[in-house]
């Protein structure tokens, strides 16, 4: 991985997040505020704003992709995403090239550093669900195709595995029984990115 790979993958999800946006908003309407599609679009465009002016240090790229996040977003995703891209800056700082089998330990990292500002625990029927998932199944896998053929399908079995759950955290679990058989906005959101780049 390097900051082109970086660049990259923010112009695929970007391309695509306009519809992304308005699928999520949908969704999360029923669950929650209904701003996680606003986030995403106004994220993402602002991430690819500075893109090509990224530095090629891989960590102070994700940084500054972390700063533009969060500069137009007030919602905790956008604060999440945002913490996740500066966990995964610490970890990275001064280095231009990143072996793909470290992919697990970045998220690892990311996935932490979410759970300590955030409040959810895994099993709560959040993203960090579909983390976990991607985390297990991306280690050992050295190759960028081998990561994302892993991780797309982490992150649809996630979704099948906690869909006739209910939401046990935020706004969500004020509907408890009601939100089996609906789809965690937050996991869609991961799927819908990971998606992207496939």
């Amino acid at each position: 991985m390097t900051t082109e790979t970086l660049r990259t993958g923010i112009a695929k999800i970007a391309a695509q997040v306009e519809p992304m946006g308005a699928h999520l908003n949908e969704l999360d309407g029923r669950l929650g505020d209904g701003d996680l599609g606003v986030t995403m679009v106004n994220g993402f465009n602002n991430i690819a704003s500075i893109s090509d002016d990224l530095p090629e240090d891989f960590g102070m790229a994700c940084m500054e992709c972390a700063k533009a996040m969060t500069k137009v977003s007030g919602s905790s995703f956008g604060t999440l995403m945002g913490i996740s891209l500066m966990a995964v800056a610490k970890q990275t700082k001064g280095e231009t090239e990143i072996d793909w089998e470290r992919l697990p330990e970045l998220l690892q990292a990311a996935l932490d550093a979410m759970i300590a500002r955030g409040g959810a625990s895994i099993g709560d029927k959040t993203m960090l669900d579909s983390l976990t998932a991607v985390i297990a199944a991306t280690a050992g896998k050295s190759t960028a195709d081998a990561s994302l053929s892993a991780a797309v399908e982490a992150a649809d079995s996630a979704l099948k595995e906690f869909h006739d759950q209910p939401c046990k955290i935020g706004r969500a679990r004020i509907f408890g029984d009601k939100t089996k058989g609906m789809d965690d906005p937050g996991m869609v959101a991961i799927k819908s990115m990971i998606d992207c780049f496939a």
